[in-house]
């Protein structure tokens, strides 16, 4: 993350604490509307009990204009406050659920990147519903301050009227809300399996859509749409716990609040029967008691929301605060040809690995095993972090640690084997700034043999690409990537396996392309190709065949191919 970014909170309250900060303003404009409209939603019953025992039991016409004209104010005051309240409120809860989802998306999406094992469909359930879930948490602080607001001003007048009741309802509601939230626990719990069991099936299902064609070459499409039945079964089955222990709580809710309304209720009549309160005051109990129903109900389910937000608000932050792929410092390289060194490097399956590029050099490297040359790839872009490797990376003279994202990636390219193609065009996904021209493009198109893509298609470059290019093979995608590379015309570009998706002809074409467009005439550009390509290989300045590790032996590809271990890696 940048160095001047803020730090992520560190606990869901935190998070939660901070969205009510940063919009303290709407908030609080929001919070004394909403609780003005319940406020006024109790005074209903009480002004129409005054005006049946001063107007309509007097028959005083005085009275009844008067009091009549209060209670129009009072319904004009409840009905704007909660029109204006509403969209404050609102309008705040979706800034925060926007702003949240764009913290998560630059996390992820950022220059240094995120170490997360996440898949990318748990991410976006990061950003869609736990967002939505935290930035919900707004209103219900609101209408948990309104609702108890509501419950205060019923409990005082109705200790006005009769002070039994009134104890009654001071004691009664405080009990009934706490022997509600015996079911809260549950529910967090289970909404947080539930958002959890979600996000892990829309990751499966994401990835099996996006690998459905490579599924079926194999096979394997069987296994794939067993492992996301068994996932969406889990999030299923996390999704009905979820709904049951909610539905335990509003049906505790309603029980128990239904239970001590009609007590006091009940109460009320028998004073109006005994004469200790009027019919007024006992409309005024009648009415405070239907609408006591509302905020003991609401204060219920907010705790329930409440859990909800804070499961949510969880995940978020364990999120935020996985460290970034790659490492950097504050150092600005203003050499524009620096040179790359890797000494006694030790990282992963590498053993004391060295390589040093020169200028103009096309530089081919063989590893023996996979994760040998993944290793190898990450440590290039400086996704390893120091405590994961011992040696120097230098560019420049300086250690890759301390540059500036900025320098590290303007200098160093790196085309990873995994091919990402963003929604847009042909062209836009390949020159995304608009800098080339016809014929610059042209030629990168020739290299990269991204050319017969671009025929095969009546609109040419501008042909739409969709997410992932899930139009185009496996094979044309690797092309598209590769020109992508290519465009940048960066000092030093690192390819990674750039043709395996390839036919023989097209992996030709490439190599001599590559070569024509980068290392003609006195180039200063370096590119490092990690490969296994003979028709790459054969056109290298110098190979490096590493294993177990270590660089055992460099030469040319004429030279190494008496080699026995290059042989097998290259020639079989």
């Amino acid at each position: 993350m940048p160095v001047d970014a803020p730090a992520p909170p560190r606990s869901a309250a935190a998070l939660l604490r901070r969205g009510l900060r940063r919009h303290h303003r709407k908030l609080l404009g929001c919070y004394a509307l909403i609780c003005s409209w319940l406020l006024c939603e109790a005074l209903v019953p009480v002004v129409i009990g005054v005006i049946i025992d001063r107007a309509v039991a007097t028959g005083d016409l005085g009275e009844l204009a008067i009091w009549g004209g209060v209670l129009v104010g009072v319904f004009v005051v409840l009905s704007y406050s909660y029109r204006f309240g509403s969209r404050l409120g609102v309008g705040a809860l979706e800034l925060e659920t926007h702003l949240l989802r764009v913290e998560v998306s630059e996390h992820v999406l950022g220059p240094d990147g995120a170490r997360t094992g996440l898949l990318p469909g748990e991410t976006l359930s990061l950003a869609t519903s736990d967002a939505e879930t935290i930035g919900q948490f707004l209103w219900h602080v609101g209408y948990s301050l309104a609702g108890l607001l509501g419950v205060a001003v019923s409990a005082i007048v109705l200790l006005r009227i009769d002070v039994t009741i009134g104890v009654v309802v001071l004691l009664g509601v405080p009990l009934v809300l706490l022997l509600i939230q015996v079911v809260t626990p549950l529910i967090a719990r289970h909404t947080s399996d539930q958002q959890a069991g979600i996000a892990k099936a829309t990751g499966i299902a994401t990835d099996l859509v996006k690998g459905l064609r490579p599924l079926k070459g194999v096979g394997a499409e069987d296994v794939a749409t067993s492992r996301y039945r068994t996932h969406s079964t889990s999030a299923r089955d996390a999704s009905i716990r979820t709904a049951q222990s909610v539905g335990y709580l509003f049906g505790l809710t309603a029980a128990l609040s239904g239970l001590f309304l009609a007590l006091v209720a009940c109460l009320a009549g028998t004073r109006a029967l005994d004469g200790t309160i009027s019919i007024g005051e006992l409309i005024a109990i009648v009415g405070l008691t239907q609408f006591l129903a509302e905020p003991i109900t609401g204060l219920g389910e907010t705790s329930a929301r409440v859990a909800s937000s804070f499961a949510s608000a969880r995940r978020v932050v364990d999120f935020l605060r996985t460290p970034p792929l790659a490492t950097f410092g504050e150092t600005v390289l203003d050499e524009p040809w620096p040179e790359l060194e890797i000494k006694q490097m030790t990282a992963g399956p590498l053993r004391d690995l060295d390589l040093a590029p020169r200028r103009g050099e096309l530089i081919g490297i063989v590893v023996d095993d996979t994760a040998g040359s993944d290793t190898l790839v990450r440590l290039l872009r400086g996704e390893l972090p120091p405590g994961d490797r011992q040696g120097s990376l230098t560019l420049g003279g300086y250690e890759v640690d301390d540059l500036t994202i900025d320098s590290l990636r303007s200098r160093v390219v790196v085309s990873q084997h995994h091919v990402d193609l963003f929604e847009g065009t042909l062209r836009s996904v390949i020159d995304p700034d608009g800098a080339l021209d016809g014929d610059a493009i042209d030629e990168i198109l020739a290299a990269s043999a991204a050319s017969d893509v671009v025929d095969l298609h009546p609109d040419g470059l501008q042909q739409p690409i969709t997410a992932g290019g899930a139009t185009f093979s496996g094979g044309q995608r690797q092309r598209i990537a590769l020109a992508r590379a290519l465009a940048t015309r960066a000092p030093i570009l690192v390819l990674a396996e750039p043709t395996s998706a390839v036919d023989a002809m097209t992996e030709q074409r490439i190599a001599d392309g590559i070569r024509a467009l980068r290392h003609a005439g006195d180039s200063d550009l370096v590119t490092i190709v990690v490969t296994s390509s003979p028709a790459i290989l054969a056109g290298a300045d110098r190979i490096h065949l590493v294993q177990d590790g270590r660089v055992v032996v460099s030469g040319t590809h004429h030279d190494l191919a008496q080699h026995d271990a290059y042989r097998q890696a290259v020639l079989r």
